[in-house]
């Protein structure tokens, strides 16, 4: 008998003929995630387990922020021929526990001599037999024994509800536009859910923006990283630019004209990296920048298509997000990034197109964003 990690998957069962190719994804993506703990990781019969860990408790909230991972149960392994014995065992993991509870079994191996009925009754009857303190309650239990039997009989009480989504990696990759704040990292974690490989790019202003600001980025990116199999993050200087912008365009324009800089430079480095699409965190009309219009114009300057998974989403609903994967507290340090420097007192909130045009010819684009990326700092996180 021993101790282990039932890992169980959700979404790709639906996946048909190509749920091999993810399951051995997610395969993969488990093992590096507890790699530092020289745990052993197999899969069987629908189920990956994780046993022999330096460190369990460790290992299971790595596996928990596995996109693809649905639920971590914390097992007991033991021989299923003795059906006394595991009732014996599944008395002892429920006598500490009160109120009401029921048995949930699955049989795996059909050759087994009891039905799953048969496993949730015999089971039940012993618990009930042993522990007085419970009763039995098949609709909203307050615990739930779980007896799965498969080539061994596992039996676990604890589940740690995981992130869900699909593998990263198997859903192509992605080039997020990553600043300091709550929001693009919403939209980064959102869309790696859903299989993206993500690579990120910050505009960098020194001296405007300090080297905390940059930190607290690369600091978001390290967070991210848990949940996205690593990240690429892409530091572009982005002082001469915003200079230039500054000095020669119009004041309403000037964070519309830097929006489309952003995005042309974005494109860029998504090329680079081989991504097939860009991921933004704006929300329709939080700021000046994200009305309709200017969205637009901002699309105007790219051929690959934009993500924007929180555009429906008010404030409240980002910050829970943020809150729940561990971003928000970082996301909210006092450091500046790019995006606050030179704001125009009056912005435009409903540019046109010639007029955006025409304040953008008073710069040499292609020689700034020339510099720009021959400027660019790589960072592993």
């Amino acid at each position: 008998m021993r101790e282990l990690l039932l890992v169980r998957y959700g979404e790709i069962f639906l996946k048909g003929l190509n749920r091999p190719y993810f399951l051995h994804a997610l395969l993969d993506r488990v093992k590096n995630a507890v790699r530092d703990f020289h745990a052993d990781v197999w899969m069987n019969d629908g189920r990956i387990f994780v046993s022999d860990a330096d460190d369990l408790e460790g290992c299971a909230q790595r596996v928990c922020k596995v996109f693809g991972v649905h639920s971590v149960g914390f097992a007991v392994e033991m021989e299923k021929a003795d059906f006394s014995a595991v009732c014996a065992q599944a008395v002892h993991m429920m006598e500490g526990l009160q109120g009401t509870f029921k048995v949930n079994s699955r049989r795996s191996d059909k050759k087994y001599p009891l039905d799953s009925p048969k496993i949730n009754a015999e089971v039940g009857a012993a618990i009930l037999r042993a522990c007085p303190q419970l009763k039995v309650d098949l609709h909203t239990p307050m615990h739930t024994l779980n007896v799965e039997i498969r080539d061994h009989a596992y039996l676990y009480v604890r589940i740690v509800p995981a992130v869900g989504g699909m593998p990263v990696g198997t859903n192509g990759k992605a080039m997020l536009l990553l600043s300091g704040g709550i929001d693009s990292p919403v939209a980064g974690y959102m869309i790696a859910k859903r299989g993206v490989r993500i690579s990120a790019v910050h505009f960098h202003s020194y001296p405007y923006t300090s080297d905390r600001a940059k930190e607290k980025v690369l600091d978001l990116a390290r967070i991210l990283s848990e949940y996205a199999c690593g990240i690429r993050v892409y530091v572009v200087p982005f002082t001469e630019i915003q200079m230039q912008i500054h000095e020669k365009c119009p004041e309403d324009h000037t964070t519309l004209i830097m929006r489309r800089f952003m995005m042309r430079i974005a494109e860029a480095c998504a090329r680079r990296e081989g991504a097939q699409a860009l991921i933004t965190g704006e929300s329709i009309g939080q700021v000046a920048s994200q009305t309709m219009e200017a969205l637009q114009t901002t699309n105007a300057v790219v051929s690959l298509p934009v993500f924007r998974p929180l555009i429906g989403f008010d404030k409240a609903d980002i910050i829970a997000i943020s809150e729940k994967i561990g971003t928000y507290e970082t996301s909210s340090l006092p450091y500046e990034d790019c995006c606050t420097v030179f704001t125009p007192r009056h912005p435009v909130t409903r540019p046109r197109m010639d007029r955006v045009e025409r304040a953008e010819s008073a710069l040499d684009m292609d020689a700034l964003i020339e510099r720009a990326m021959e400027g660019i700092e790589i960072v592993e996180t």
